[in-house]
């Protein structure tokens, strides 16, 4: 649970007491790839901590193509939130495309424990803001850029994650087709060739 306490005081200065209550809520799992966290028409009820791994969240179109919703690595609070925080079925799947490590939480204890300890709830607070910013930064990403600078921007904030997921996962992610992405793969290796 180390990593918990590092995660959560690099930000933030929490009282012993209160990074203790909430350990108490976690609890370590190491899952397998394609591991299912959330299934859509599922009410979830917990909320996760990564460690080590990529997890994703998507739906089903009405061709029952997968479109990727988002990619959460180490480091990153992820789960169902306006599932949870609604107490009703999820509209998205949430798997494991690499093998992971988590922490898994009770969303409603820690909810009760938000309105007990006051450096829980700013704590909480400040994931949902910080989860506000990715999701208006995606839909902004996605209207905004390019698919070839959209597909710069994930190398760039995920370094790894080609070595990580399949390029049609990334594709998916990116809302291009697998042969998009070859395509601009292969002209900014041209573009690299010719410098």
């Amino acid at each position: 649970m180390e990593f918990i306490t590092d995660l959560i005081s690099e930000n933030n200065k929490l009282p012993v007491k209160t990074i203790h209550n909430l350990k108490k809520l976690l609890s370590y799992q190491n899952v397998k790839k394609k591991h299912v966290l959330t299934k859509a028409g599922e009410t979830p009820t917990e909320f996760y901590i990564l460690k080590e791994g990529v997890v994703r969240s998507y739906f089903l179109d009405k061709k029952g193509r997968e479109v990727i919703q988002s990619l959460n690595v180490g480091g990153n609070s992820f789960g169902a939130f306006s599932s949870l925080v609604l107490d009703r079925p999820s509209r998205m799947y949430y798997d494991c495309l690499t093998d992971c490590e988590f922490y898994v939480g009770d969303f409603k204890a820690f909810k009760k424990l938000t309105k007990k300890d006051i450096n829980i709830s700013l704590l909480y607070t400040k994931v949902l803001e910080y989860s506000f910013i990715k999701k208006e930064k995606r839909i902004y990403e996605l209207s905004m850029l390019d698919a070839t600078d959209r597909y710069l921007k994930i190398r760039k904030d995920l370094p790894n994650i080609e070595k990580q997921i399949p390029q049609y996962q990334i594709a998916s992610f990116l809302n291009i087709t697998p042969v998009q992405l070859s395509r601009i793969r292969k002209d900014l290796l041209m573009k690299r060739v010719r410098k």
